[in-house]
Protein backbone atom coordinates (compact mmCIF):
# COMPACT_ATOMS: atom_id res chain seq x y z
CA UNK A 1 0.00 0.00 0.00
CA UNK A 2 1.06 3.58 -0.60
CA UNK A 3 2.41 5.61 2.36
CA UNK A 4 0.01 8.09 3.92
CA UNK A 5 1.91 11.26 2.98
CA UNK A 6 1.77 10.26 -0.69
CA UNK A 7 -2.03 10.51 -0.65
CA UNK A 8 -2.03 13.10 -3.40
CA UNK A 9 -0.58 10.50 -5.79
CA UNK A 10 -2.96 8.32 -7.77
CA UNK A 11 -2.61 4.66 -6.76
CA UNK A 12 -1.51 3.70 -10.27
CA UNK A 13 1.17 6.37 -10.63
CA UNK A 14 3.83 4.78 -12.78
CA UNK A 15 7.51 4.74 -11.94
CA UNK A 16 9.46 7.58 -13.50
CA UNK A 17 11.13 5.49 -16.20
CA UNK A 18 7.81 4.01 -17.44
CA UNK A 19 5.58 7.09 -17.21
CA UNK A 20 6.50 8.66 -20.57
CA UNK A 21 6.45 5.52 -22.72
CA UNK A 22 3.77 5.65 -25.45
CA UNK A 23 3.00 1.93 -25.11
CA UNK A 24 1.75 2.44 -21.53
CA UNK A 25 -1.61 3.73 -22.78
CA UNK A 26 -2.37 0.34 -24.38
CA UNK A 27 -1.10 -1.86 -21.54
CA UNK A 28 -3.39 -3.89 -19.28
CA UNK A 29 -4.24 -2.59 -15.76
CA UNK A 30 -2.38 -5.50 -14.14
CA UNK A 31 0.84 -4.55 -15.92
CA UNK A 32 0.34 -0.88 -14.95
CA UNK A 33 -0.09 -1.91 -11.35
CA UNK A 34 3.11 -3.98 -11.41
CA UNK A 35 4.99 -0.99 -12.85
CA UNK A 36 3.38 1.48 -10.42
CA UNK A 37 4.78 2.95 -7.23
CA UNK A 38 2.51 0.66 -5.30
CA UNK A 39 4.80 -2.26 -6.21
CA UNK A 40 8.01 -0.21 -6.16
CA UNK A 41 10.92 -0.88 -3.84
CA UNK A 42 11.40 1.20 -0.72
CA UNK A 43 14.30 2.99 -2.38
CA UNK A 44 12.16 4.07 -5.34
CA UNK A 45 9.36 5.25 -3.06
CA UNK A 46 11.91 7.22 -1.04
CA UNK A 47 13.15 8.98 -4.19
CA UNK A 48 9.58 10.02 -5.05
CA UNK A 49 8.95 11.32 -1.52
CA UNK A 50 12.17 13.31 -1.55
CA UNK A 51 11.37 14.73 -4.98
CA UNK A 52 7.88 15.80 -3.82
CA UNK A 53 9.14 17.51 -0.67
CA UNK A 54 12.01 19.21 -2.49
CA UNK A 55 9.57 20.57 -5.07
CA UNK A 56 7.49 22.09 -2.25
CA UNK A 57 10.38 24.09 -0.74
CA UNK A 58 12.26 25.07 -3.91
CA UNK A 59 12.68 28.80 -4.32
CA UNK A 60 12.68 28.51 -8.12
CA UNK A 61 12.44 25.65 -10.64
CA UNK A 62 16.24 25.53 -11.03
CA UNK A 63 17.03 25.84 -7.32
CA UNK A 64 19.23 22.94 -6.21
CA UNK A 65 21.57 24.72 -3.83
CA UNK A 66 19.42 26.42 -1.19
CA UNK A 67 19.74 25.24 2.39
CA UNK A 68 16.25 23.74 2.47
CA UNK A 69 16.78 21.68 -0.70
CA UNK A 70 20.39 20.69 -1.26
CA UNK A 71 22.34 17.78 0.05
CA UNK A 72 22.80 14.08 -0.27
CA UNK A 73 21.22 11.66 2.17
CA UNK A 74 24.37 11.50 4.29
CA UNK A 75 24.65 15.27 4.46
CA UNK A 76 20.91 15.67 4.72
CA UNK A 77 19.08 18.93 4.42
CA UNK A 78 15.63 19.77 5.72
CA UNK A 79 13.42 18.38 2.91
CA UNK A 80 15.43 15.18 2.53
CA UNK A 81 15.53 14.57 6.28
CA UNK A 82 11.77 15.13 6.44
CA UNK A 83 11.24 12.44 3.81
CA UNK A 84 13.46 10.01 5.72
CA UNK A 85 11.73 10.78 9.03
CA UNK A 86 8.28 10.19 7.57
CA UNK A 87 9.38 6.92 5.99
CA UNK A 88 10.81 5.74 9.31
CA UNK A 89 7.62 6.82 11.13
CA UNK A 90 5.54 4.66 8.81
CA UNK A 91 7.92 1.75 9.27
CA UNK A 92 7.77 2.09 13.05
CA UNK A 93 3.97 2.08 13.01
CA UNK A 94 4.10 -1.36 11.39
CA UNK A 95 7.12 -2.56 13.44
CA UNK A 96 7.00 -0.82 16.84
CA UNK A 97 9.81 -2.91 18.36
CA UNK A 98 12.39 -1.97 15.73
CA UNK A 99 14.79 -0.12 18.04
CA UNK A 100 17.52 0.39 15.44
CA UNK A 101 15.28 2.35 13.06
CA UNK A 102 13.74 4.25 15.99
CA UNK A 103 17.24 5.39 16.87
CA UNK A 104 17.89 6.46 13.24
CA UNK A 105 14.62 8.39 13.24
CA UNK A 106 15.50 10.19 16.48
CA UNK A 107 18.95 11.06 15.11
CA UNK A 108 17.39 12.47 11.94
CA UNK A 109 14.84 14.43 14.01
CA UNK A 110 17.66 15.94 16.05
CA UNK A 111 19.67 16.80 12.94
CA UNK A 112 16.63 18.42 11.33
CA UNK A 113 15.85 20.39 14.51
CA UNK A 114 19.41 21.76 14.51
CA UNK A 115 19.17 22.73 10.85
CA UNK A 116 15.81 24.41 11.37
CA UNK A 117 17.24 26.27 14.37
CA UNK A 118 20.06 27.56 12.17
CA UNK A 119 17.63 28.52 9.41
CA UNK A 120 15.45 30.27 11.99
CA UNK A 121 18.39 32.37 13.23
CA UNK A 122 19.70 33.22 9.75
CA UNK A 123 16.55 33.72 7.66
CA UNK A 124 13.26 33.64 9.55
CA UNK A 125 11.03 34.11 6.48
CA UNK A 126 12.52 31.08 4.74
CA UNK A 127 12.27 29.12 7.99
CA UNK A 128 8.53 29.87 8.29
CA UNK A 129 7.90 29.03 4.64
CA UNK A 130 9.83 25.75 4.90
CA UNK A 131 7.96 24.68 8.04
CA UNK A 132 4.63 25.54 6.43
CA UNK A 133 5.38 23.79 3.12
CA UNK A 134 6.73 20.63 4.77
CA UNK A 135 4.07 20.65 7.52
CA UNK A 136 6.66 20.67 10.32
CA UNK A 137 5.94 21.76 13.89
CA UNK A 138 9.18 23.33 15.14
CA UNK A 139 9.67 23.74 18.86
CA UNK A 140 12.92 25.32 20.06
CA UNK A 141 14.96 23.30 22.57
CA UNK A 142 14.32 24.02 26.22
CA UNK A 143 17.04 26.09 27.90
CA UNK A 144 19.23 24.06 30.21
CA UNK A 145 18.54 24.70 33.89
CA UNK A 146 20.52 23.22 36.74
CA UNK A 147 18.97 22.16 40.01
CA UNK A 148 20.78 24.39 42.51
CA UNK A 149 21.95 22.65 45.68
CA UNK A 150 24.20 23.79 48.53
CA UNK A 151 26.87 21.34 47.42
CA UNK A 152 26.84 22.74 43.87
CA UNK A 153 27.03 26.36 45.16
CA UNK A 154 30.03 25.52 47.38
CA UNK A 155 31.76 23.69 44.53
CA UNK A 156 31.16 26.61 42.16
CA UNK A 157 32.53 29.11 44.70
CA UNK A 158 35.65 26.97 45.19
CA UNK A 159 36.17 26.66 41.43
CA UNK A 160 35.84 30.43 40.99
CA UNK A 161 38.35 31.04 43.80
CA UNK A 162 40.87 28.59 42.28
CA UNK A 163 40.37 30.17 38.84
CA UNK A 164 41.01 33.68 40.18
CA UNK A 165 44.15 32.58 42.08
CA UNK A 166 45.51 30.86 39.00
CA UNK A 167 44.79 33.97 36.95
CA UNK A 168 46.74 36.12 39.41
CA UNK A 169 49.72 33.76 39.20
CA UNK A 170 49.62 33.76 35.40
CA UNK A 171 49.36 37.56 35.38
CA UNK A 172 52.51 37.86 37.48
CA UNK A 173 54.40 35.48 35.17
CA UNK A 174 53.20 37.33 32.07
CA UNK A 175 54.25 40.69 33.58
CA UNK A 176 57.74 39.33 34.32
CA UNK A 177 58.04 37.94 30.76
CA UNK A 178 56.92 41.25 29.24
CA UNK A 179 59.48 43.19 31.29
CA UNK A 180 62.22 40.77 30.20
CA UNK A 181 61.25 41.22 26.53
CA UNK A 182 61.24 44.99 26.92
CA UNK A 183 64.67 44.88 28.58
CA UNK A 184 66.10 42.72 25.76
CA UNK A 185 64.60 45.07 23.16
CA UNK A 186 66.14 48.08 24.95
CA UNK A 187 69.54 46.37 25.10
CA UNK A 188 69.35 45.50 21.40
CA UNK A 189 68.53 49.14 20.52
CA UNK A 190 71.44 50.42 22.63
CA UNK A 191 73.82 48.03 20.89
CA UNK A 192 72.70 49.26 17.48
CA UNK A 193 73.28 52.90 18.45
Amino acid sequence: DIPSHLDDLPPTMLKKEYANLPIMSRVDDVVKRVLSLEMASQKEKMKVKIQQLVEKVRRSPKDNGSFEVQGKLKKGKVAILTARIRTLEEHLQRHPKDIRNRRFMLMDLDRRRKMLGYLRRVNYGTFENTCKQLDIQYSPPQPYTRHVTKRWLVKKALCLKVFQEKRKLKAAVRLRQRRERQARARAAREQQE
